[in-house]
């Protein structure tokens, strides 16, 4: 449905559907309640919420400045009804409609939450709120829709609707932006669309060309220099520094059957051998950075 039309045909063929259903006293209500809930009674499941779906099409005209399709929101506005019958206690002794409007309106903001915009819009009570009571508290406030609120402003809804103030000018930018599709060109008769403006996170090809070919080098690097450690100093390097979660130096010591002392200084050892056999391949950084500078 475009925004600014209130029903399609298909959305008035629905409406008229709706208010032409009997309406039903207490004791009828009551009595297809029950046989639902305790029979599963389906017929007596259809006849209850045919005859509420005015409160659905009543709920949905509420929304339909969202730029949905008024058919959608009253079908929602049904499963709302079906819910309440699932849920609705007989014995509080309230009307069926009463009963039922709150789980049409949460029904109903639920799919305008889902559907309004690709981005996600919130999902605490506080977030549903104002996204539905912003516009209102600009125009209670005086300011223009068209404006942006003023700090002291969006200080003043935050508080009111127990949100922070950054929330309310994030839900204000959403509220006066649309969705707009990243082919879309940037100007009339533009080349260039919006998705060409966008920044690639990842690595650029020869970035990674050549964090692959360093990683492949240091490692090939470190397996060529633990050829040097004895097999005991060889299994403590792998344990200690090799590994995600190294263990740790008493577990090591329980292993070997020595003290984790003892483990200590063989790691000390290991990794000054590494260090030795590194220097012997590749030269020492300090002394290279020292010549260079």
């Amino acid at each position: 449905m475009a925004r600014g039309n209130w029903a399609t045909l298909e959305d008035r063929r629905l409406i008229r559907f709706a208010m032409k259903a009997r309406m039903l006293d207490r004791a009828e209500e009551l009595e297809l309640a029950i046989s639902w809930q305790q029979e599963r009674d389906e017929h007596a499941l259809k006849v209850l919420t045919e005859s509420h779906l005015r409160l659905a099409v009543a709920t949905a005209s509420k929304y339909r400045h969202y730029g949905l399709l008024v058919s959608d929101l009253i079908q929602e506005g049904t499963v709302g009804l079906m819910e309440a019958a699932y849920r609705f206690e007989i014995s509080k002794e309230v009307r069926f409609s009463t009963y039922a409007s709150w789980w049409v309106r949460a029904a109903v903001q639920d799919y305008v939450l889902r559907n309004w915009s690709i981005v996600r819009t919130g999902t605490t009570s506080a977030h549903k709120a104002l996204f539905f009571n912003l516009k209102r508290l600009k125009a209670r406030m005086g300011v223009d829709p068209d404006r942006p609120l003023s700090f002291v402003a969006r200080s003043q809804i935050a508080d009111e609707m127990g949100v922070k103030i950054r929330d309310v000018e994030a839900m204000e930018g959403r509220l006066t932006a649309s969705d707009r599709s990243l082919n879309a060109p940037l100007a009339d008769e533009s080349a260039q669309e919006w998705q060409d403006l966008l920044v690639s996170e990842s690595m650029q090809p020869d970035e990674a060309y050549i964090e692959t070919h360093d990683g492949n080098t240091k490692t090939a690097l470190i397996e060529d220099a633990m050829t040097h450690l004895t097999e005991r100093e060889t299994y403590i390097i792998r344990e200690r520094q090799l590994k995600e979660n190294g263990v740790t130096l008493a577990v090591l010591g329980q292993q070997l059957g020595i003290s984790k002392e003892r483990v200590r200084q063989l790691e000390a050892q290991a990794l000054d051998k590494l260090k030795q056999a590194l220097v012997r391949r590749v030269g020492d950084p300090v002394i290279a950075g020292l010549a260079e500078g």
